[in-house]
C-alpha cells in the first residue's frame, strides 16, 4: 500500500516577524513511498539540480533522523515554487523527518518534529506551520521550541511570484549584524503590536504594522524591484498589507477576500515578469495517508 506524505508551503516573518512568524499554505510538497528498494530511487520532475539519490534533501533529512531506514523507491512532486520565499526547503525537511517517523515507526510527537526540524533549518518560522498548518509564532532557543499556534481571521491571500530566485542565504547577506539598543526596542514594539492585532482579528491594525518592519525588508527591498509597485497598487485597491515573503523574492498581499480579485486585476495589468497566484490559509501542516 502507499504511503502518501503532504506539507503545505509557508510564508514566513509576515514582515516584522523575522525569523519567528509563519503561516502554512495551499500549496503542496507531496512524497509517495512505494515499494522498498535496494537503494533510495527518486523520481521526480523538479529539475536536474534535484537529486534522485540519498543525496537528495528529503533522504538525507531521514537518515539523519533514523539511519538504519530500508531504502525505497519515492515518488516527489510539488507546487512550491523553489527558492522563491515560500519555504520550499522546509517542506522537504518536515517531509524527511516525516518519511523517517512512518517507516521507522518513531512514534515522534510534535514538539518532538519540531525540534528536531528546528535544529536542522536554524529557526521555527517556516517550520512551524509546515509542521502544525495555520499561523504559528514560534521562537527557539539553546535546542527548545516554544509557540503559539492559531487561526488567521478570514483575510484573501494573493502572492505575487517572480520569475527570479532569491536564496536565503544570499539574501540574509545584507541584514546587519547588530542593531542599536533604541532601534531594536522599536522594531520589537512592532513586531509586539503585529502579533497581538493578528492574535485578536484586527487585520487593519496588523497590517500596518506589517508595513513598519525594521527588521529586514528594508535592506531585502533591493532585491525584489517589483515590491514598491505593488504594494502601492495594493494599498490603492484597499488590501491590509503586502510583505516580502521570507527572505523574498515572493510579495504576499493580505487583503479582504472581496477586494482580492480587484487587486489581481490591477496588478496583472502592469504585466510584470511573474505569476499571481490566489491562495488560502492549509489549516492541517503535515499529513500521511495510506
Amino acid at each position: 500500500m502507499t504511503l502518501k506524505i503532504s506539507v503545505p508551503a509557508t510564508s514566513a516573518n509576515l514582515g516584522p516577524g523575522f525569523d519567528s512568524v509563519g503561516l502554512a499554505l495551499n500549496l503542496y510538497l507531496t512524497i509517495e513511498v512505494l515499494a522498498p528498494s535496494q537503494q533510495w530511487e527518486i523520481q521526480h520532475e523538479l529539475g536536474d539540480n534535484v537529486p534522485v539519490d540519498h543525496d537528495n534533501m528529503l533522504i538525507a533529512t531521514a537518515l539523519q533522523v533514523s539511519p538504519e531506514l530500508t531504502p525505497h523507491q519515492i515518488k516527489m512532486t510539488s507546487d512550491i515554487p523553489l527558492a522563491r520565499g515560500l519555504g520550499s526547503s522546509s517542506s522537504v525537511i518536515v517531509a524527511g523527518i516525516e518519511l523517517a517517523n512512518q517507516l521507522g515507526q518513531l512514534h515522534l510527537s510534535v514538539a518532538d518534529k519540531l525540534a528536531i526540524a528546528t535544529k536542522m533549518e536554524g529557526h521555527p518560522d517556516n517550520i512551524a506551520p509546515a509542521i502544525l498548518g495555520g499561523l504559528v509564532i514560534a521562537h527557539s532557543y539553546d535546542g527548545d521550541t516554544s509557540y503559539v499556534a492559531a487561526d488567521l481571521p478570514e483575510t484573501g491571500l494573493l502572492v505575487f511570484v517572480p520569475d527570479y530566485q532569491l536564496k536565503t542565504s544570499e539574501s540574509r547577506q545584507v541584514l546587519p549584524t547588530e542593531f542599536a539598543y533604541q532601534e531594536a526596542v522599536a522594531a520589537s514594539a512592532v513586531a509586539n503590536v503585529a502579533v497581538a492585532a493578528l492574535l485578536t482579528g484586527d487585520m487593519v491594525l496588523a497590517g500596518q504594522m506589517m508595513e513598519k518592519d525594521r527588521f529586514h525588508e528594508r535592506y531585502r527591498g533591493q532585491f525584489v524591484p517589483e515590491f514598491a509597485q505593488i504594494r502601492e497598487l495594493a494599498h490603492a485597491q484597499g488590501a491590509y498589507a503586502s510583505y516580502l515573503s521570507g527572505a523574498g523574492p515572493t510579495i504576499m498581499i493580505m487583503a479582504p477576500l472581496e477586494k482580492v480579485a480587484g487587486i489581481k486585476a490591477k496588478i496583472a495589468a502592469e504585466h510584470l515578469s511573474g505569476q499571481l497566484l490566489t491562495l488560502a490559509v492549509d489549516k492541517v501542516g503535515v499529513s500521511v495517508a495510506n
